[in-house]
């Protein structure tokens, strides 16, 4: 079955950085589109970043182009979001998800302190 175990969250002060990273189990890891989701406490789940089976094409809200850059590593079966210039409206939970798939994981708290 699909199974997401996402990574990497932590405490960082304003203008920290963080590098979160999913990694993928039982689908085809190289040819599914991979998904970030940001979770503000109190707030819905929010598509934040994409990118395509083969890497070639990423896509970002426009609240962190500039900031963060997801990447994968098909030869892992693992999905990266680095994630720079962080500030306190980044806080919350970062979810990892497979374009076409229902699974979630648990998800990676990201606090940002002032």
């Amino acid at each position: 079955q699909v199974r997401l175990v996402e990574s990497g969250g932590g405490l960082v002060q304003t203008g920290g950085s963080l590098r979160l990273s999913c990694a993928a189990s039982g689908f085809e890891f190289s040819a599914s589109a991979m998904n970030w989701y940001h979770q503000f406490p109190g707030n819905k789940r929010e598509l934040i970043a994409f990118i395509n089976g083969r890497g070639g094409t990423a896509n970002y809200v426009d609240s962190v182009k500039g900031r963060f850059t997801i990447s994968r590593d098909n030869t892992k079966n693992m999905a990266y979001l680095q994630m720079n210039d962080l500030n306190p409206e980044d806080t919350g939970m970062y979810y990892c998800r497979a374009t076409g798939y229902t699974e979630w994981g648990q998800g990676t708290l990201v606090t940002v302190m002032p």
